[in-house]
């Protein structure tokens, strides 16, 4: 998906950085040319014991043991000049070359088990969320997503656009929770609406199906468990007809959208409907459905409340449509823009899971490459 972290080179089975694989070959090397220009009753040799562990975190099991190997050899041959070892010396220094390997052989599964982890992560992520492509229909879109969750690429929040016969339909929405606990209502929430894109003819009748949806878990898992669950979401569904230069939209619950027109930006009053999920005596209409004309370069950013409820250090709310009309002249792109604004802004990113999708009909960007 476009905008997802970028994962280390190495768990996706890569070789580690150059640097970290010659580091203990050049530290070896150091030390046996200090030793050489020492006086000879200065012994630096030793030292070298402590590379092999060091080893083990840059080779695999086989380096590691020609690595120690070397090493004993070093330390063994008088000739040599590099160290004076004799017996139980040797004798450790043979044991932490043992221990080191025992430990790269560790190392390298335990790469291997993370490799196969994020694997399985990755293809999760593209079954639940795959990446939008940079037009659907008359549509060109772009978006990011960041997990609250560490480790994990997929969470609480989730965004969708296709076409069906009805025109390009859209979602975002945010699942109470976020992280794993919450990767299965968010599938069952996509799986509806992409159902729904093909099927149903107003967008008043999606957002009843996705309410649907969500009734129908919660009554299933209220037969599973003990404990009555909490099933909701926000969510914000935008439909373009086709041939019309408008964009019909219902809110369930979740924050408005920015319209960008030219220099300004301001919300789009929407009326919200309660969230999905909460009819506790049955399905809750839908509001009715707000129409907006769209003008040649409009663009239409929908947010999930990661971004509008981050706050910096001091306590205060990351203020998202003061910055947008700034850094939507950032040639990256208005989403990552957004992103590495909100990055700077909390210190490092918010802690809960972020979504941002940015919309226009065709012809009036978003920005390529965002």
């Amino acid at each position: 998906m476009r905008g997802q972290s970028e994962q280390s080179g190495w768990l996706r089975g890569k070789p580690p950085p150059v640097w970290t694989r010659i580091a203990p070959a050049v530290a070896l090397v150091v030390l046996v040319l200090a030793q050489a220009l020492t006086p000879g009753d200065v012994e630096l040799g030793y030292f070298l014991a402590a590379l092999p562990p060091v080893a083990a975190f840059a080779y695999g099991p086989a380096g590691t043991a020609c690595f120690a190997a070397v090493v004993l050899v070093l330390l063994g041959a008088p000739s040599l000049g590099v160290a004076q070892a004799r017996g139980s010396d040797l004798a450790t220094v043979a044991a932490v070359g043992l221990l080191s390997v025992v430990i790269a052989w560790v190392r390298r599964r335990r790469d291997a088990q993370l490799v196969t982890v994020r694997t399985v992560a990755e293809a999760a992520q593209l079954a639940v969320l795959p990446p939008l492509p940079e037009r659907v229909g008359p549509v060109r879109c772009s978006a990011l997503y960041r997990a609250a969750q560490r480790g994990t690429l997929v969470g609480g929040d989730l965004y969708d656009v296709r076409a069906g016969p009805y025109g390009v339909r859209a979602l975002i929405g945010d699942v109470q929770g976020h992280g794993l606990a919450a990767v299965g209502t968010v599938g069952a929430l996509l799986g509806a609406f992409r159902e729904a894109v093909l099927d149903d003819a107003e967008p008043t009748a999606v957002a009843a199906r996705l309410d649907r949806r969500l009734l129908a878990d919660t009554a299933h898992a209220m037969g599973a468990s003990a404990e009555p669950p909490e099933l909701f979401a926000t969510a914000m569904l935008l439909e373009f007809p086709p041939g019309l230069d408008l964009v019909r939209i219902v809110s369930c619950g979740h924050p408005p959208p920015l319209l960008l027109r030219g220099s300004a930006v301001r919300e789009v009053a929407v009326e919200p409907g309660p969230p999905l999920g909460l009819g506790l005596a049955g399905p809750v209409a839908p509001v009715a459905a707000v129409e907006l004309r769209v003008l040649p370069g409009d663009r239409l950013l929908l947010y999930t409340d990661g971004v509008t409820e981050a706050r910096d250090r001091t306590g205060h709310f990351y203020p998202l449509a003061v910055r947008v009309p700034v850094l939507a002249r950032d040639p990256a792109g208005l989403v990552r823009a957004v992103w590495r604004d909100l990055a700077a802004f909390t210190g490092g990113g918010p802690r809960d899971d972020v979504a941002l999708l940015l919309l226009s009909l065709d012809g009036s960007g978003p920005e390529p490459g965002s």
